[in-house]
């Protein structure tokens, strides 16, 4: 195991020889935790991603993944999104079930960030290949984009946090499939090894060693099972 995969080890961050009070200094004491969530279903045969809007299960699924959500005792202190439609729509329906849930679980620096990076896309040809995806090679493109989400969202806490973090991430499943296997240090190339539900939550937990510990990936269990797509 790489404990300083994010370059954030205390030694990665003075210059050497620096004295241990330094070191010390510069050591993470919280946790972050961040919820991967998997957009609802969508329209799928429309061509133009403003079109690719929510169906009303989609809708319901958002629902259902942001009730969730606010029932799991802990305050959010970011919401990071898609740009794309349907991880807009999925967030904004989070958000909303977050607001009225009648329970304060929104720090009071609560911050809602929009980016490009978490847009889908083909992050690396997959091993073993798939007779069913088959994509362009220049679809491969979106790798580097990808992984700069990862160095931008994956991290152990800054060592001024002060206390454990929650984060919520809506994105989409191929660019999800990729940040886990990255995360658990596992081989980039077996992303598609996994499948995940519209509305699913997969947690991964960053904690200030460097260790990371993923659980419920593609977690559907909050769905009541007429709910449940992988489209």
């Amino acid at each position: 195991w790489d404990y300083n995969w994010d370059f954030r080890q205390p030694s990665s961050l003075v210059k050497p020889n620096s004295p241990d009070e330094d070191l010390e200094k510069r050591k993470s004491a919280t946790r972050r935790t961040l919820y991967l969530i998997r957009h609802g279903q969508y329209e799928l045969d429309k061509q133009h991603d403003k079109e690719k809007i929510l169906t009303e299960l989609g809708r319901q699924q958002a629902e259902c993944t942001g009730k969730h959500l606010a029932k799991l005792g802990v305050k959010y202190s970011d919401l990071v999104i898609s740009t794309m439609t349907r991880a807009n729509e999925t967030g904004e329906i989070i958000l909303k079930q977050l607001n009225e849930t009648g329970m304060e679980v929104l720090n009071e620096n609560f911050e809602i960030e929009k980016t490009d990076l978490l847009r889908e896309g083909h992050p690396i040809d997959s091993v073993p290949s798939s007779s069913r995806f088959k994509p362009d090679s220049w679809e491969f493109t979106d790798g580097a984009r990808i992984e700069a989400a990862f160095r931008k969202y994956f991290h152990r806490a800054h060592y001024s946090q002060k206390e454990d973090s929650y984060e919520i991430v809506v994105c989409h499943a191929n660019v999800i499939r990729y940040l886990v296997c990255r995360a658990s240090q596992n081989p980039p190339e077996g992303w598609l090894r996994m499948s995940l539900a519209n509305g699913s939550i997969t947690e991964v937990v960053l904690e200030p060693n460097g260790k990371v510990s993923i659980s419920g990936i593609g977690d559907k269990g909050h769905m009541p099972i007429n709910k449940i797509t992988f489209t």
